[in-house]
């Protein structure tokens, strides 16, 4: 028989473990260990701030770590639905690295853009900029909007329509989404990261049968 390619979600076909709980797990256990030295004046050591170069594991460690409990509780509500969506299409390895890759990104972003907008030196800290691109993944990489920014870029005939719809979408979208004295930078650069993402489907699985 011959072999057809299907787009079927491999973590579902192999049953592996939900790599959106495992997140959320290693999010609570990061912030159980880093809440108390946050409040003892150690926070620094999670946080990604210009010591990065001194400090690099805070680029990771930065991602996984939260102000307080509502930082925490507001990211993993988002995390859960944006999360879920995603894993279907894709494996455990694929998510996670998307995951980290996206949070450095967004948190590198956020320290360097972030600081020179506000005129002051900024420490990031918060998986929003990671969640944001989940988020921008699942917006981009469905069939109703591909279909119609295919049709957006038919009907203009120019291949930077594309990108401006979704620079233009990112920008909008990440200021209504965020709140007050909250990362927009990591916020927009995570969206725009998880939008072109979700565009060409980075992380969709094919699977052969």
């Amino acid at each position: 028989m011959s072999e057809i390619a299907e787009y079927i979600p491999r973590t579902t076909a192999r049953k592996e473990r939900s790599p959106t709980v495992e997140t959320a797990l290693v999010l609570c256990v990061v912030f159980l260990i880093q809440y108390p030295l946050t409040l003892a004046g150690l926070g620094g050591l999670f946080a990604l701030s210009p010591l990065v170069v001194v400090e690099p594991w805070t680029l990771v460690t930065s991602i996984y770590a939260h102000a307080g409990p509502a930082h925490l509780l507001s990211n993993l509500v988002v995390l859960i639905f944006v999360g879920l969506v995603v894993e279907r299409v894709t494996t455990r390895r694929r998510f996670h690295t998307f995951f980290v890759v996206s949070g450095v990104i967004a948190g590198v972003a956020e320290l360097v853009i972030g600081s020179v907008l506000s005129f002051e030196l900024r420490a990031v800290i918060g998986a929003s900029g990671a969640i944001f691109a989940l988020l921008g993944y699942v917006i981009t990489a469905n069939p109703v909007s591909g279909g119609i920014l295919s049709e957006i870029r038919a009907r203009t005939d120019s291949e930077l329509t594309v990108p401006i719809v979704l620079f233009s979408s990112a920008v909008v979208l990440s200021i209504v989404l965020s709140g007050p004295q909250s990362a927009v930078v990591a916020h927009f650069t995570g969206l725009l990261t998880g939008m072109v993402s979700g565009r060409w489907r980075l992380l969709k699985v094919i699977r052969r049968q």
